[in-house]
């Protein structure tokens, strides 16, 4: 089941064109023409863009090629956008295999050529998609064996496999010479596959298998491609939000050497032969457009609480009664937290190649989704999927932030103008306005415990953010969680770790606000609460690495912690801040985080992914926030949107538990969530100030508010 923050999955199309008869015909050439009517009242997860129900083929061949050079080809619909999976899921197939990892390749998200996949998000790729390949794999290592039994004539339990051969005494054959060729076209229904206490290759710290390629230049990214005869593309972005075209005075653009100009309702685009000339026919351009007052950001907050949509909102059953479990309660805290919209940043701004052919399209795009954009390709031109081919070079990253094809369709809208393969590349100012945002959020937190440190009551609610990591990991008989859905002034939608970030911000936040009441120190009421083994065990290895019982808050430092679980991850983060009286300036020095996800695939490229989700969490707790004012955003450029920098990375250690007995899960998105709490922490327990919003130093040098020289804060004294 999607999660209903990917509101991106389930919103209506950018757009939908609708072609002039001879437009029409001319595209698909003379004959008879069927035409298939598109149901455009289906919800989106069922057009293809949240994933449609399509079973996995189940034979070998779909998965697994073996050429006549010993190639093995795996096919997979998922997308690499630098978390690494084309070498995690080379591991598998090579385990499975028992063949050099260097003579598995990997066709990754062509539309054409692999299965169906709903797409790279959630961290499912290791848990769905690595599995199934280890399956395939398996079931072609057996075929083979047998291939080879038939071949010598012998007992096929006796023939061994190693090093991409098979072998019987002094017998050996590649998996080439077997196959010669053939597809391997068994149907699997099971296949013994190797266990993680087992593996030889997986479990392994196996370099990136393209990393050459990636530090030579010599990948080519969607915006490196090139096709013959390929002219550039633009879009005349609207001034506002929602903003409908009034009027447009194209005639001085028109007059420009070799640009076209392609109007089509709101749609206005350029086609020109380079860059240059594309910017000045842009600016030639004159339009007028009109748009209704919208919200600003000073606004956001109140606005979200007083604008629910109650059709989306979820509750989880509730436990015993809150309002006697506060009562019941010898401390009680109740507050409320907020999170801006931030936006994602990606290394590669989007980009798009499309060329027609004879009624087929054909887009090369950096997308999350390479499936789902096939679908709002053909709905967007009303031609049938069968038409289309999506092609995913591997991709400059995504953070959940390129699941919709804006920029294919628009692409593809001036190439069927042009005659011609038309490549739009989008500014960093496109990027930041026109894409969707991580969504913004009004947390509101009730909780009691008793003198022993018992949680008592617990009541959670979550305006618009998300449902995701909303439920309390501690023990307590008296709960209420709920998330509630709101419109949302700015168009938003998933976001690495979804609302978990959010919904961890507000809990662990809550929980040492508790503790504080208390006088309790924060790991210990944690531990005393916490009943899952898994969780405890990285919030103990955490706190030991850091050493958190030698520790003692001052005024100029200060020491968080905070855990969390999602996705099937359990992470723990402690987190040391350094604060200057005079500067009155905020620094994280080191940052201890503790990571388990079951058995672990690549050690070195785990390490890397849960390093590089404390340091992308480094921006929205502290500074990343989209500012907007009446439909228009207002810091749409990397010099006025603050995100991290090298000067900002404290000191990072990382510790990985590794569960062999457990089934690997993904670890994209969890490592993120335990930041922003334990910085917030370990601000309060040296200042006595709690911030209750992300992020907490939202304007570029903007000062802490320290407590005066005659103020006392409110220490909390750790253990030591």
């Amino acid at each position: 089941m999607l999660e209903v923050e990917r509101y991106e999955l389930f919103a209506a199309p950018a757009y939908r064109f609708d072609l002039e008869r001879r437009d029409f015909f001319k595209l698909m050439g003379g004959g008879l023409v069927l035409l298939l009517a598109l149901d455009r009242s289906a919800p989106a997860q069922e057009s293809g863009r949240g994933g449609r129900g399509q079973g996995l083929p189940q034979t070998i061949s779909a998965w697994l090629h073996i050429g006549e050079d010993g190639t093995v080809t795996a096919f997979t619909g998922k997308t690499e956008v630098g978390q690494n999976i084309r070498t995690s899921l080379a591991q598998a197939v090579a385990e499975e295999l028992r063949a050099p990892i260097a003579s598995i390749k990997l066709v990754m998200a062509d539309t054409a050529l692999t299965p169906y996949d709903m797409g790279t998000f959630g961290s499912r790729t290791t848990p769905t998609m690595a599995p199934q390949l280890r399956k395939m794999a398996a079931a072609a290592r057996e075929t083979l064996i047998h291939l080879a039994a038939e071949k010598w004539n012998v007992d096929p339990a006796a023939i061994t496999v190693s090093g991409g051969r098979l072998k019987y005494r002094e017998q050996s054959a590649s998996f080439a010479e077997l196959t010669q060729g053939r597809q391997l076209m068994k149907t699997v229904d099971d296949a013994p596959v190797t266990p993680a206490t087992h593996w030889t290759i997986a479990g392994t710290s196996v370099p990136k298998t393209t990393a050459r390629d990636m530090v030579t230049g010599a990948h080519h990214f969607t915006s490196d491609l090139s096709r013959p005869n390929m002219l550039s593309g633009r879009v005349l972005r609207p001034s506002a939000f929602n903003a409908k075209l009034a009027s447009l005075d194209a005639r001085e653009a028109e007059a420009m050497h070799d640009v076209k100009i392609v109007h089509d309702g709101d749609f206005v685009g350029v086609i020109a032969p380079d860059e240059i000339t594309l910017a000045a026919a842009i600016a030639a351009l004159k339009a007028e457009w009109k748009a209704d007052p919208q919200p600003s950001g000073k606004d956001l907050f109140a606005y979200l609480k007083s604008h629910p949509e109650t059709s989306s909102s979820r509750a989880a059953p509730e436990q015993g009664s809150v309002d006697q479990g506060i009562q019941s309660s010898d401390f009680i805290r109740e507050a409320t937290y907020t999170v801006a919209y931030i936006a994602h940043t990606p290394l590669e701004p989007r980009a798009a190649v499309a060329e027609w052919n004879e009624g087929k399209l054909t887009v090369w795009t950096g997308t999350q989704v390479p499936f789902g954009v096939r679908s709002e390709l053909a709905e967007a031109f009303g031609i049938p999927e069968s038409n289309v081919r999506v092609i995913v070079p591997d991709t400059g990253s995504g953070y959940g932030g390129k699941h919709s094809g804006e920029v294919a369709v628009e692409a593809a809208r001036l190439a069927r103008s042009a005659g011609r393969p038309v490549k739009i590349i989008w500014t960093r100012e496109e990027e930041f306005t026109w894409a969707y945002f991580r969504p913004a959020g009004v947390i509101e937190v009730r909780g009691g415990t008793l003198k022993d440190g018992s949680l008592a009551a617990w009541e959670f609610h979550n305006y618009n953010s998300g449902g995701s990591g909303i439920e309390t990991p501690y023990a307590v008989q008296n709960k209420k969680v709920e998330f509630h859905a709101t419109e949302s002034p700015l168009r938003q939608g998933s976001y690495r770790g979804l609302a978990a970030t959010a919904n961890h911000f507000a809990r662990e936040s809550h929980m040492d606000e508790l503790a504080a009441a208390m006088g309790m120190d924060p790991l210990e009421f944690r531990l005393k609460n916490l009943k899952n083994e898994r969780l405890r065990a990285v919030l103990q290895a955490a706190a030991a690495k850091f050493g958190w019982e030698k520790l003692k808050s001052t005024p100029t430092h200060g020491f968080g912690l905070a855990c969390g679980v999602e996705k099937g991850g359990y992470v723990a983060c402690c987190a040391e801040v350094s604060i200057s009286p005079s500067e009155e300036k905020v620094k994280i020095e080191r940052v201890v985080t503790a990571f388990e996800c079951g058995a672990i695939v690549n050690p070195e490229h785990l390490k890397n992914q849960v390093e590089g989700g404390v340091i992308m969490g480094i921006g929205g707790a502290l500074f990343e926030s989209i500012e907007f004012d009446n439909g228009r955003i207002l810091n749409p450029h990397l010099a006025k949107y603050r995100v991290p920098r090298f000067s900002d990375v404290p000191v990072l250690e990382t510790l990985l538990l590794d569960r062999k007995d457990l089934p690997s899960a993904g670890a994209g998105e969890t490592p993120i969530v335990g930041l922003a709490p334990a910085i917030g922490n370990a601000i309060f327990h040296a200042t006595g100030i709690r911030i209750r919003s992300l992020p907490m130093l939202p304007t570029v040098g903007q000062t802490l508010p320290l407590p005066s020289a005659n103020q006392k804060p409110s220490f909390v004294t750790l253990k030591g």
